[in-house]
């Protein structure tokens, strides 16, 4: 995979929090203090929307706090309940340019697993990742079929032994019926 990714998640948003639009945020970076500062620009983009897309909006923010041992942002023009509430589900993203120096050799950003290729171990094709899930028990890779199925596959290292960014290729050890 040759192309680099335009833009990187930094968190997703939860819900809404309370009236005054604050957005609970699911954190998605080791540097969330940097990311989140106030004034920091982030982008939105909504589940299977690429970088850059129609619809995308920018967010400034103003605050952010911890509570619940959630992380509580403010942003720039979102003012009541129901613009928060229209960012609901939307990853929070940075240019690619801008990614944490030094990170590790098996850590990847959602942009650099969508789009890979997804075969099994025997070499037989299994799809095409189409979005990376971020849910309370584990990251889940969207896997489209051939023959247009969606299929969830839990990114836990016993099912995806290997992810080849320059072939393009993730490889999964799937348990009997995950592909069902």
């Amino acid at each position: 995979m040759s192309a680099k990714p335009e833009a990187l998640a930094v968190g997703r948003v939860v819900r809404p929090h309370g009236v005054r639009g604050e957005l609970v945020v699911e954190v998605l970076t080791d540097s969330p203090e940097l990311r989140f500062a106030p004034g920091s620009v982030l982008g939105t983009r909504r589940r299977g929307q690429r970088s850059g897309a129609e619809g995308a909006q920018e967010l400034t923010v103003v605050a952010a706090r911890q509570h619940a041992g959630r992380l509580l942002l403010r942003a720039e023009g979102v003012n009541g309940r129901e613009s928060a509430e229209d960012l609901r589900d939307a990853l929070l993203t940075v240019p690619a340019d801008a990614a944490e120096p030094g990170r590790d050799d098996d850590e990847f950003h959602d942009t650099e697993l969508t789009g890979l290729r997804v075969v099994q171990a025997s070499g037989e094709q299994v799809g095409e990742v189409r979005d990376v899930l971020h849910g309370p028990a584990g990251d889940l890779l969207e896997v489209r079929t051939p023959d247009d199925r969606e299929v969830l596959v839990p990114f836990v290292a016993e099912i995806v032994p290997e992810v080849d960014l320059e072939a393009g290729t993730v490889t999964i050890d799937p348990p009997e019926g995950l592909l069902d």
